[in-house]
């Protein structure tokens, strides 16, 4: 990933809080024919340290799920345009628009494995972790047959990322008074991804 130093981010805290707020991530791989291959995936996140952890799984049609090798995973943060019209300077520097957004690139192995309590275990986590959001209470209940027979349709994975990049672009290389600007349109905007990109510039100010 291309990473200009003004943007690059180092605390393992930042990836936290992407994962916490969109475990929805993108993993890429490179499929039979040589050409990329992209899952989009809900995933559980576990940091130890400097030791991330990352789980989910695939539908076994997925051919993904046969990959061994290297794969890169994409956790997506927010979002926004941002208009040079919005800058003190925009004349005299002769500003152009641009993008701020905020994401991370993992790379590393993936480890996959079909054991019905591994995957009984997995589909419990996540459901705790995902259900509480919608207002439901819906369970994986391992005694159930029909309940053990659906884990047949899946593969599960875990990721322990070997390199992790994160890139925060978020207008450093501004001076301070158009990165006020910008934080300000963008959080008055309705639009949660400016309001998150706006917040995050903010944090950095204070």
């Amino acid at each position: 990933m291309y990473t200009p130093r003004a943007f690059a981010e180092t605390d393992l805290a930042h990836l936290d809080a992407l994962l916490a707020a969109d475990p929805f991530v993108t993993l890429v791989t490179t499929g039979e024919d040589g050409h990329p291959f992209a899952s989009h995936l809900p995933v559980l996140y576990r940091r130890e340290g400097g030791r991330v952890t990352i789980e989910g799984h695939w539908a076994r049609p997925n051919p993904q799920n046969r990959h061994v090798g290297p794969a890169l995973m994409i956790v997506h943060g927010p979002h926004a345009y941002v208009s040079p019209s919005w800058y003190p300077d925009k004349e005299a520097a002769a500003r152009v628009p641009t993008w701020n957004y905020a994401v991370a690139h993992l790379s590393g192995t993936v480890e996959r494995f079909e054991d019905e309590s591994a995957l009984g275990d997995l589909v419990s986590r996540l459901s705790d972790r995902f259900e509480a959001g919608v207002g439901q209470s819906w369970r994986f209940e391992p005694e159930r047959d029909d309940h053990r027979r659906q884990l047949r349709g899946i593969v599960g994975f875990r990721f322990v990322p070997g390199r992790i990049e994160l890139k925060f672009k978020l207008s450093q290389n501004h001076p301070v008074a158009n990165r006020e600007v910008v934080a300000t349109r963008l959080g008055e905007m309705d639009d949660p991804g400016a309001r998150a990109v706006a917040a995050m510039m903010r944090a950095r100010a204070d």
